[in-house]
């Protein structure tokens, strides 16, 4: 019941922003069932998850860029294509790699794998940083590699890529195709290496009926809802509460494994909340000095 309801709340974020189902799926997920039994199944969801957000973004791209806009469709798409292709190269070798690590650690590392590479990643995308890649083939290539490790070990990738492609200046519907293009490249890719070290048993088939039903309710349901609400501040907000998941979950991972002693593993939970607090109040205080002057300048 709860990964069912998570499985829904997670879709309508992916379905807003283009990403998000696995980084909320996975740290609620992982407080009941262990990694190795999760991730095979959140894949083979995933798959039809990006296949179907590429499709609807490419339609979307289309019918923005067409004959009415006065701008071609042709290069937009271009555009895309030499911003991924980099990424997609690096990809394969680190999904390799990830698969063959998550079938020889214990469930616990996993899960501390999991929500140690999640935090400082989100609370990185939280503080909205931006820095341009100009060398987009050398630093691309490496960066898949990283992805597609991090990904094929939690089946998440979703806040170093929307961090990569905001860098790089791209208008948004351009970034929603390139997104859901590499998604699906790297959840692909991730299936058949998962099926070919034997991890989809019968297991974590059973959790793709739990999956899915969330999936297709949640996916139009965010992209409706996007429509009449302030993209910037919905995934702000999403990022807060993503943020806690992960901090509680990786407090109660390291109290598990006894790496420090059960009161200072929670203070991780509190550091992470103090961080992200700090970083809520400067957005919305940096977003009410830019609305409100717009307002008094349109008055």
């Amino acid at each position: 019941m709860v990964i069912g309801l998570t499985s829904l709340f997670a879709a309508t974020v992916n379905g807003a922003l283009g990403y998000g189902y696995s980084s909320i799926t996975v740290p609620i997920s992982l407080l009941v069932v262990a990694s190795r039994v999760l991730n095979p199944a959140l894949v083979i969801v995933e798959v039809v998850v990006n296949l179907s957000v590429l499709a609807i973004a490419r339609r979307s791209i289309g019918s923005s860029l067409g004959p009415s806009s006065g701008r071609s469709i042709g290069p937009s798409i271009g555009r895309v294509w030499p911003q991924v292709t980099p990424v997609a190269v690096g990809i394969l070798p680190g999904v390799v790699a990830g698969s063959f690590i998550l079938a020889s650690i214990s469930a616990d590392w996993a899960k501390l794998v999991t929500y140690a590479a999640l935090l400082p990643l989100i609370l990185v995308q939280a503080a909205g940083l931006r820095l341009p890649i100009r060398r987009i083939r050398a630093v691309g290539v490496s960066f898949g590699g990283g992805v597609g490790l991090l990904y094929s070990l939690t089946t998440i990738s979703g806040p170093p890529l929307a961090l990569y492609f905001n860098n790089q200046g791209m208008a948004k519907d351009e970034f929603r195709v390139a997104l859901a293009l590499t998604r699906s490249i790297e959840s692909t890719t991730t299936l058949i290496a998962y099926a070919a070290l034997g991890m989809i048993t019968t297991e974590s088939a059973a959790f793709v009926p739990v999956l899915a039903p969330g999936v297709l309710l949640g996916l139009p349901l965010g992209f409706y809802a996007i429509r009449r609400l302030r993209p910037e501040t919905f995934r702000r907000v999403c990022t807060s509460f993503d943020a806690w998941l992960v901090g509680f979950g990786l407090s109660r991972v390291v109290a598990r494994l006894e790496l420090v002693p059960v009161v200072w593993a929670y203070q991780l939970l509190v550091l992470t909340i103090v961080i992200d607090v700090i970083l809520l109040r400067t957005f919305f205080r940096s977003r009410a000095s830019t609305v409100i002057p717009a307002q008094l300048s349109s008055a």
